[in-house]
């Protein structure tokens, strides 16, 4: 067994094929059309992390020519010039998603800025109305959350058939665990869903034919909870502490790499892993609700 090498999901190599599939369709939107996809991102406050995220959507828009239309709002914005905003952009025919960058301010309540986005602009999936079809036999929300979105992307790239698998996802927050294992069931699975409150995760975990780790838990997962051969997709993106690195630390997923490694049949890494598709998955819900808008 110690021999045994997980075959590594190269997130950023995947990323890279649906970025440029992403960009053939929308030089195709412009050519039949004139008309290209338009992406609009809303950031309030200067939150260091929100910006050098929002700088790498600006430059993932330019690379498959979606437009970018960004708007900046000082951190003592009012909710109600914010609704505004958010209103002027669902009127704005050249925009296509709409992306409020979170966390918001204090002061702002988030559920109710989100809630006002346009049902066929809310590229983030995160709409009551998206998330509700998600939950539903038979209904197609217009837009999946996308990292969720990209996890699945992921198996099924790798050729890992998910129907009628023992999937276990580890969390089960709004943004990933919940939309996950409901995309999960819509592919067939049987999932259960480890958390906080769950007793011996490790011998649920174990069971699992497919590991989707979203606790936020640096290194949670160790090598011996994972069944031989399973897929393994990490999500989290936790930094420890790490002298040897300049910036003073490193960036871990929720499972022990290098143990996992020996065990798991595939494994995506942290950094490189889910990160890149996240991205990639926006632009695909980008393109996908300028299609609706620009072909109907």
């Amino acid at each position: 067994m110690s021999d045994h090498k997980a075959t590594v999901i190269d997130g950023k190599a995947i990323a890279q094929t649906i970025r440029s599939e992403i960009a053939t369709e929308v030089r195709r939107l412009s050519e039949t059309y004139g008309k290209v996809p338009g992406l609009a991102v809303v950031i309030v406050g200067n939150r260091k992390d929100s910006e050098s995220y929002v700088n790498m959507k600006r430059k993932a828009c330019a690379e498959v020519g979606i437009k970018s239309v960004d708007t900046n709002l000082p951190e003592d914005v009012s909710e109600t010039e914010l609704i505004c905003r958010v209103h002027y952009l669902n009127a704005n025919p050249d925009v296509h998603g709409i992306l409020v960058q979170l966390p918001l301010p204090k002061h702002i309540n988030e559920e109710k800025v989100l809630t006002e986005i346009a049902l066929e602009k809310d590229v983030d999936g995160f709409h009551p109305m998206n998330i509700g079809k998600l939950a539903m036999k038979g209904r197609e929300p217009l837009f999946v959350p996308c990292t969720p979105k990209g996890c699945l992307e992921l198996l099924k790239r790798s050729g890992i058939t998910i129907k009628g698998k023992k999937a276990v996802v580890v969390g089960r927050s709004n943004i990933v665990g919940l939309p996950v294992t409901l995309l999960l069931l819509k592919e067939d699975a049987t999932v259960t869903v480890v958390h906080s409150r769950t007793k011996e995760p490790e011998s649920i975990i174990r069971e699992a034919d497919i590991i989707i780790a979203a606790a936020g838990q640096a290194m949670m997962i160790k090598g011996n909870w994972i069944k031989p051969g399973a897929a393994l997709i990490d999500v989290g993106t936790n930094a420890i502490d790490d002298p040897s690195k300049k910036s003073g630390y490193r960036l871990v997923g929720d499972c022990d790499y290098h143990e996992a490694c020996k065990v798991a049949g595939w494994i995506t890494p942290v950094p490189g892993g889910v990160g890149p598709m996240t991205v990639a998955m926006l632009l695909k819900n980008t393109l996908d609700g300028a299609k609706r808008a620009i072909e109907r």
